[in-house]
């Protein structure tokens, strides 16, 4: 299979990077994704990961991905896939407005960039958290990490997070 590549932006700043999809690694998550492609939504910054940005939405694949390529300290330049019930986000801790897609039983699928280094995907609230490295990003990280310690800095509110083919 020829590599695949994908583009993820922060629309409202004008960042762009290129990312390689990690097909030999995550075959079946990045089968997911690129299926799934074009995909945006709200972006958020991680509370308890650090060094992440990361958009929620509804499932999309037939069913979800085994955890395939794990991790619980991703490095700059991940891209993670993380899978949820709608339970495990919805306490007023973790500030996600009321959504259908963040209630019991729905699964609700967190696509993240790890933009810098010293991340532990370990929640107070439900402990170790693995997730699939799906992507690597090989293109313009350098800019779109300054972009998200802007968004640490300044706020989300009104920014997405999109993810399509390159």
């Amino acid at each position: 299979m020829a590599d695949r590549f994908i583009e993820v932006s922060l629309a409202k700043r004008g960042v762009t990077c290129t990312a390689k999809l990690l097909d030999d690694r995550a075959p079946v998550t990045c089968a997911a994704v690129w299926e799934a492609l074009p995909l945006g939504e709200d972006v958020y910054h991680a509370k308890y990961a650090r060094n992440e940005i990361y958009a929620l939405f509804p499932a999309f694949a037939d069913r979800e991905p085994p955890l395939e390529n794990p991790t619980v300290t991703p490095i700059p330049g991940d891209l993670c896939y993380f899978s949820f019930n709608g339970t495990q986000l919805g306490t007023q801790a973790y500030g996600y407005e009321p959504a259908a897609d963040v209630k019991a039983g729905a699964t609700v699928v967190d696509l993240a960039l790890f933009y810098e280094r010293n991340n532990l995907l370990l929640n107070g609230d439900v402990g170790w958290v693995p997730g699939i490295v799906w992507g690597q990003v090989i293109d313009g990280l350098d800019r779109m990490a300054e972009a998200c310690n802007d968004l640490w800095r300044a706020g989300a509110q009104g920014e997405t997070l999109n993810f399509r083919r390159a």
